[in-house]
């Protein structure tokens, strides 16, 4: 027993004294810890000082509720701080990177593919501005989301557009855009516009039959695209992690926005129309009054000077008017009668 303690304390004294750690305690001073039970107290201090029962439950409940409350609420522009504390940068393995998502790939960290944010943020803000002017055009955008934990995502942001909004997030059903009079009635294909002008997918390689219709019906579509997919697939594509939700309401949160704010600009567009069209109107009717009440006054001046230039009868100074002729027989005789 004796043995075995000897060869310990030989072991222990082969350490470098820089490399022993050294204990923060006040009285046993800047010294290395040489005991185990040193040791021990060291890490249990350290342990009630960082996980202490009346500052740790507190401290995680608030830091839980504060990031669950940034991803619920959508933000109006894209930044690559939000981005990333989304984990929108996280893409497969590399062994799974398509060759066409090269240059939007930032690089491999523990054979995973880094996606560069520094892609994804001009080509959100473009898309962006994309489903505003869709939006301000008055056309109809169709949110696509089929996983389970996109459900909620794709409705919320469909009902921020209003009316111009839809969402699917069950299934797509293979026809709706090439096979309308098949899958509906041919009188619903005929009376029912069917047709969106703009479809954002949040997981577009799960919908690939969406994007083929989508394709022949020329109808422009914008995506999330992962490092294993050809971003070629989509018309506007944002590279980013498809399979992270946090990710994918950052995103439909900025889009829906956008189209919000295009709505709400077409709007006050038609109140302004709507304005300037009730100002012509009031214009035009009071020129026709102004019309009006100028031709009344004419002729009331033309009738005024009528009547001062009438002459009167009784003050007239001219002598009445003589035949040159001489009366006729019949008259002379008639003229004897009388007197």
């Amino acid at each position: 027993m004796s043995a075995c303690r000897g060869l310990a304390r030989a072991a222990r004294r082969r350490v470098p004294r820089l490399t022993r750690p050294y204990s923060d305690q006040p009285e046993l001073g800047d010294r290395p810890l040489r005991t185990f039970e040193d040791w021990t107290q060291l890490q249990l201090k350290r342990a009630e000082s960082i996980y202490s029962p009346t500052t740790a439950p507190i401290a995680s409940s608030r830091t839980l509720s504060n990031s669950a409350d940034a991803v619920r609420r959508p933000v109006p522009n894209a930044t690559v701080s939000s981005l990333l504390a989304a984990g929108a940068h996280f893409g497969h393995s590399s062994t799974r990177m398509n060759p066409n998502f090269i240059p939007y790939a930032y690089g491999v960290r523990a054979q995973s593919t880094i996606i560069d944010l520094d892609h994804t943020v001009p080509l959100l803000r473009r898309a962006a501005n994309l489903v505003r002017a869709v939006a301000f055009a008055g056309g109809q955008i169709l949110f696509i989301g089929t996983r389970p934990d996109l459900r909620q995502i794709v409705k919320s942001a469909a009902g921020r557009i209003g009316k111009q909004g839809y969402y699917i997030s069950d299934r797509w059903i293979p026809g709706t855009l090439t096979n309308t009079a098949e899958l509906f009635t041919p009188q619903v294909a005929a009376e029912t516009l069917s047709t969106p002008d703009l479809v954002i997918l949040l997981n577009p390689l799960t919908n690939l039959t969406c994007i083929r219709e989508c394709a022949l019906a020329h109808v422009p579509t914008i995506g999330i695209i992962d490092s294993d997919a050809d971003p070629r697939i989509v018309m506007y594509p944002i590279p980013a992690n498809d399979e992270s939700p946090q990710t994918a309401e950052i995103v439909a949160g900025i889009l829906s926005i956008a189209g919000r704010e295009g709505l709400a600009l077409r709007m006050e567009e038609e109140v302004m129309k709507e304005e300037s069209e009730q100002n012509d109107a009031d214009d035009e009717f009071w020129d026709q009054v102004e019309v009006e009440r100028a031709a009344e006054a004419v002729e009331d001046l033309e009738k005024e000077k009528w009547i001062d230039a009438e002459p009167d009868p009784e003050q007239s100074d001219e002598e009445p008017f003589e035949f040159e002729e001489q009366p006729s027989g019949q008259a002379i005789r008639l003229l004897k009668y009388i007197h």
